[in-house]
């Protein structure tokens, strides 16, 4: 069983950064794919970022050019650093791990306000 743990969410004025971080625990042998999702207030959930083992990098289209995605594999961790945030990047935003099973996080809360 793999539990992602979400941290660094919170409250930021736009304009504003913050750097969301996420750690796999438990059986993660076969991880090959971790990323981020966010699901605003009456929208679907939608790709944020995602990276693969091998430093495959995937963007959405609203985040391109403000937020960038790393990971340390030797951690299970992955990293979002999102600048230049608005009000419209406010959302829940969740931590998956692909690996034998798909799993996800229970979100962190992102608050950007105008």
């Amino acid at each position: 069983q793999v539990r992602m743990v979400e941290s660094g969410g919170g409250l930021v004025q736009a304009g504003g950064s913050l750097r969301l971080s996420c750690v796999a625990v438990g059986n993660v042998q076969g991880i090959n794919l971790m990323g981020w999702y966010r699901r605003a207030p009456g929208k679907q959930r939608e790709l944020v970022a995602s990276i693969t083992y091998g430093r495959e990098i995937e963007y959405g289209d609203s985040v391109k050019g403000r937020f960038t995605i790393s990971s340390d594999n030797a951690k299970n961790a992955v990293y979002l650093q999102m600048n230049s945030l608005t009000p419209e990047d406010t959302a829940i935003y969740y931590c998956r791990g692909i690996g034998r099973h798909d799993n996800w996080g229970q979100g962190t809360q992102v608050t950007v306000s105008s």
